[in-house]
C-alpha cells in the first residue's frame, strides 16, 4: 500500500467514475469496494468506498453525498511522453466534460485534470529565459497542448 493516497469525494457517482477512469488508463483496476448497509447514510447496497488503481497508483472514491464538490484548486496531472498520449487522455477524459485552457480539462464528474507532455516542464525550466518565455506564451494560447507547436516555440520558429 502506498503511503499517501488521493481520496475523491463524489455525490453518488463513485462507481461510474471509477469504471470510466479504469477504462482509460492502463494497469488499472478496482481493488476493493464497500457498500452502505442498514445504517446508511447512503442507500442500502449502494457503493460507499472504492479503492482502485490507475497506472498502478492507488486512489479511493467515496459516495459521500452533495456536501462537497470538486474545484480546479486540486487537479490530477497526467504526464505524457508523446502527442499521441496527450490526444488519447485528452479525448477520453473530455468525453462529457469540458476543455479549459493550457492543458486543463474538467471531466464529466467535475474532476480537474492536466494533460501535459513531459517535455513542457523541461522546456519551461530551460536556463535560456527567452526560450522558456516563448514556450509559456505558446502554451497560454492553447486549450489542448500541442507538443509540436510547443517545440517550435522553444526552437524559436
Amino acid at each position: 500500500m502506498q503511503k499517501i493516497t488521493t481520496f475523491l469525494w463524489f455525490n453518488d457517482q463513485a462507481e461510474e467514475a471509477v469504471n470510466f477512469y479504469t477504462s482509460i488508463f492502463t494497469d488499472s483496476k478496482i481493488l476493493t469496494m464497500s457498500r452502505y448497509g442498514d445504517a446508511g447514510p447512503g442507500p442500502k447496497g449502494s457503493v460507499m468506498v472504492i479503492s482502485f488503481q490507475l497506472n498502478g497508483q492507488e486512489f479511493m472514491a467515496l459516495n459521500g453525498g452533495p456536501v462537497y464538490s470538486f474545484t480546479p484548486a486540486v487537479s490530477l496531472v497526467v504526464n505524457c511522453e508523446t502527442q499521441e498520449e496527450v490526444d488519447h487522455y485528452w479525448d477520453r477524459l473530455c468525453e462529457g466534460g469540458k476543455p479549459i485552457q493550457c492543458g486543463w480539462l474538467v471531466d464529466k464528474y467535475g474532476l480537474s485534470w492536466q494533460i501535459v507532455p513531459i517535455q513542457l516542464g523541461q522546456m519551461m525550466a530551460d536556463e535560456d529565459a527567452e526560450r522558456a518565455k516563448r514556450v509559456t506564451q505558446a502554451m497560454f494560447k492553447m486549450v489542448k497542448l500541442d507538443l509540436n507547436v510547443l517545440q517550435q516555440a522553444y526552437n524559436g520558429k
